[in-house]
């Protein structure tokens, strides 16, 4: 198969939308034209009502995504554009990845550093091929984390863990990064890309309305205080008082049948 001009292959399995980063001879690093190209995508996927959830993998079995191409990005890191065209360009990527109204699965197949750990980090859910690794390398470069790490991995899996992968840049297995909570779970290489399917077919198989209000409620709450928090979880389940999905859920429980869900 010849590589995506971008860098970014899509495809559609019914509901789910597959998106694979596709450098693999750069082990699927996020340059320029491949951030845009997979915030682009992303921004479409947002308003398609056909589309439910979405896995996001890399080609081939070495790597999720080694994280930015330092080689592409080294002339801009170094030059005035390096806020603008470095920083502010990953921080949305991964931002668009957070605010996602459709559940983002990372189906992580490989090395998975830097950035790509921070994409991990910005993903709904994760699952891990078991010879996976995750690293913090940036320390080595002389700067910290800049696409979302210094703040989404320490509100993950606690202050020092975070503080442990950034400050030594040292990897960690699969099994460690399920041990602290970055990836729901391991599974052997072959059955990594019909795991993280079928997960997302279990999630598309919901009420798209009521997915998308626990996401925001889970997402934008988790760092406001319990009585904000509480807040935002009452106006979710109050916008979707009104809704069609919610009337066919009751009806359907009541009846004893499956639900069949609309989005409306």
């Amino acid at each position: 198969m010849n590589q995506a001009p971008d860098g970014l292959r899509q495809a559609r399995h019914g509901a789910i939308a597959l998106l694979t980063l596709d450098r693999p001879a750069r082990l699927n690093a996020l340059d320029a034209p491949l951030i845009d190209a997979l915030h682009a995508a992303l921004d479409a996927i947002a308003t398609d009502p056909a589309v439910r959830a979405v896995v996001l993998t890399g080609t081939g079995d070495r790597a999720f995504c080694a994280g930015a191409d330092i080689h592409a990005f080294a002339p801009v890191i170094a030059g005035a554009g390096a806020m603008r065209d470095f920083v502010r360009r990953g921080q949305a990527l991964t931002a668009r990845l957070d605010s996602c109204p459709k559940p983002v699965i990372a189906a992580v197949n490989g090395l998975a550093y830097g950035g790509g750990c921070e994409m991990v980090e910005a993903a709904s859910l994760a699952v891990a091929a078991s010879h996976s690794g995750f690293a913090k390398p940036e320390i080595r470069l002389g700067f910290p984390p800049p696409f979302g790490g210094t703040q989404r991995l320490a509100r993950q899996v606690g202050r020092k863990r975070a503080l442990a992968m950034i400050l030594t840049a040292e990897p960690i297995a699969a099994d460690q990064a399920l041990a602290i909570g970055l990836v729901n779970r391991v599974v052997p290489p072959p059955a990594l890309l019909e795991t993280a399917m079928a997960l997302a077919g279990s999630i598309a198989a919901q009420p798209p309305l009521a997915v998308a209000a626990a996401l925001a409620a889970v997402t934008r709450g988790q760092d406001l205080p319990i009585e904000a928090g509480l807040a935002l979880e009452a106006a979710a389940f109050a916008g979707l008082l009104p809704t069609a999905d919610l009337a066919e859920g009751l009806a359907a429980f009541r009846a004893r049948r499956a639900p069949i869900f609309h989005g409306c």
